[in-house]
């Protein structure tokens, strides 16, 4: 019998990674196989010649997604994204996937086969093999468990955990887009619910909303970093937001980062779309969460091979752990960097 326990914790008090660390904080690696366990985008297996990575992600309707506005072909599409895009944070080739679901009666074959149908362009897209999962009932609802497989030599596959003090700070492509995608979609559905008549006013807004419900997962930036002769010293994708991922590097790396705000990447119609809903784009691009680009830092010595990229950007530097994490505004003040983006134990 379990002793009972007068005291109670909310988990929404801890947040999803303070859960996460109080779950595993006895966790004890057994196997020599094992590289590496929780704590990173995937874990690291070692498979002979190569290593095994592995991770997964719930997807619960309702938290993560809502089906007033997101098309069932889409939320397929994305699910696998979120996977393939932790490969692409470890700098190795997802080949695998594996897809459980759990549905509810008010879910048709039909409505399945869509979702299914998304799921399956996005593993023929990325080259990735879907080779099993698993399919149950639920009594609300919709659930989806995805699990990635992928491969890296070991002198290939980057950690959260390498940054070192006067490394670069670096971001691929744009941010905010898919945080400001979902506002509109959340405006549009409240006017809708307000009055069912009304269509929706999603003309014009092509990039942000693609961004929300048809992300792209950063793999291309394997073979390009090859291509640079450059290896990041530490990585993660952009799923929880700027702000959340460079403490993560920082943390795991035990040292302190400044970024530059005027140095964000963040594309006009982010930027406009912001500043119609009164909004500051740069909050959004820090706090906003699932862009799914990479953040990752070089050493210095490796700017000139990335300084014209078109698609990396400079936006700070690593700094030694007692300086904390800072962003620099434009007008030159010092502001410290906190989480507050996407928590998953808190439906938004």
């Amino acid at each position: 019998m379990f002793e009972q326990r007068s005291k109670r914790t909310e988990v929404s008090s801890l947040g999803e990674f303070g859960l996460i660390e109080r779950l595993t904080k006895n966790v004890k690696i057994i196997n020599k196989s094992t590289i590496k366990g929780i704590g990173d985008d995937a874990a690291v297996i070692d498979n002979g010649n190569k290593r095994t990575l592995v991770s997964t992600d719930l997807l619960v309707e309702g938290v993560h997604f809502d089906l007033s506005y997101v098309p069932l072909k889409h939320l397929g599409y994305k699910a696998a994204i979120v996977n393939i895009s932790d490969m692409a944070a470890m700098n190795a080739q997802p080949k695998q996937l594996l897809a459980a679901f759990a549905v509810s009666n008010k879910y048709s074959v039909e409505a399945l086969d869509e979702i299914y149908s998304g799921l399956l362009a996005a593993c023929q897209k990325y080259k990735v093999d879907l080779v099993g999962g698993d399919t149950t009932s639920s009594n609300a609802g919709m659930f989806i468990s995805i699990t990635i497989i992928g491969e890296a030599d070991e002198s290939d596959i980057v950690y959260r955990k390498g940054a070192q003090e006067e490394d670069l700070i670096c971001v691929t492509g744009d941010l905010g887009g898919a945080y400001m995608g979902l506002q509109l979609l959340r405006r549009e559905q409240a006017v809708f619910l307000a009055d069912p008549n009304m269509q929706p006013d999603l003309y014009g807004f092509d990039y942000i909303l693609e961004r929300q419900l048809k992300p792209e997962a950063r793999t291309d930036m394997i073979a390009k970093f090859k291509e640079l002769d450059v290896k990041p010293t530490a990585m993660i994708d952009i799923s929880d937001g700027l702000a959340s991922e460079v403490i993560h590097i920082c943390r795991q790396s035990d040292t302190g980062c400044k970024i530059y705000e005027d140095k964000i990447p963040i594309d006009q119609q982010t930027y406009d779309t912001a500043r119609q809903f009164n909004l500051d784009p740069t909050t959004c691009a820090m706090n906003g969460g699932e862009d799914y680009e990479l953040l990752f830092t070089i050493s210095f010595s490796d700017y000139e091979k990335i300084r014209n990229h078109p698609d990396i950007t400079v936006i700070g530097q690593i700094t030694n752990a007692d300086s904390g994490y800072t962003l620099i505004a434009k007008n030159n003040t010092k502001h410290p960097i906190t989480a507050q983006g996407w928590d998953a134990l808190i439906k938004k």
